[in-house]
């Protein structure tokens, strides 16, 4: 992120252009997130080479293709307003990111430590989906908010299938393509409408 934020003596062009550069980074990033997620469910659905996870994988990369082509068109309709960011956001967007990737590699530690490891994919998509409530506030993406409870949802359904003894294909599965439906959602929301 750059540090860069409309101040009171930005022009109207400048926090225009830092919309539209927020948008397509945000586009770029929920769109690739939700490919990962989508391989990581492909990888639950059999071999690599079986027709289910190839098939997983190709509509990934279709869907994940179109959303940054609809990000980064040239003839995208303007945001219908240009994003307001608090003081220090950039700093703040800093913290909350460094803040889910320990919180990732604490998840995955003690899944592994308990014997658990099949609550991976749900674990992680909870710490995913409370990061998106502070950067809905940062970026002043108020879509975020939905971002934030529908991963939150997707990782407790995760949970209830991880308590319910299914297999760790199928949580991978289930997690993996219900965030990448979340990601690619937020991601064509923000490429559409802004």
């Amino acid at each position: 992120m750059t540090s860069t934020s409309p101040t009171s003596s930005a022009t109207e062009g400048e926090c225009v252009a830092l919309t539209h550069a927020l948008r397509r980074r945000g586009t770029l990033v929920l769109a690739v997130f939700a490919l990962v997620w989508a391989v990581a469910a492909a990888s639950g659905a059999g071999a690599a080479t079986d027709p289910a996870p190839l098939g997983i994988e190709g509509a990934a990369v279709l869907l994940t293709a179109v959303a940054l082509y609809l990000g980064y068109r040239k003839d995208a309709a303007p945001s219908p307003r240009s994003v307001s960011l608090p003081a220090n956001w950039s700093r703040g967007v800093g913290i909350v990111n460094t803040v889910e990737l320990l919180a990732v590699f604490a998840v995955i530690a003690a899944s592994n430590a308990a014997g658990r490891p099949e609550a991976v994919p749900a674990g992680i998509a909870l710490v995913v989906g409370l990061h998106f409530f502070p950067l809905a506030r940062l970026y002043d993406q108020w879509q975020y908010r939905w971002t934030a409870a529908l991963l939150s949802a997707v990782a407790v359904v995760g949970f209830v299938l991880v308590a319910a003894g299914l297999t760790s294909e199928t949580v991978r599965i289930v997690v993996g393509l219900g965030s990448a439906v979340v990601l690619w959602g937020s991601a064509y929301h923000l490429a559409v409408r802004g």
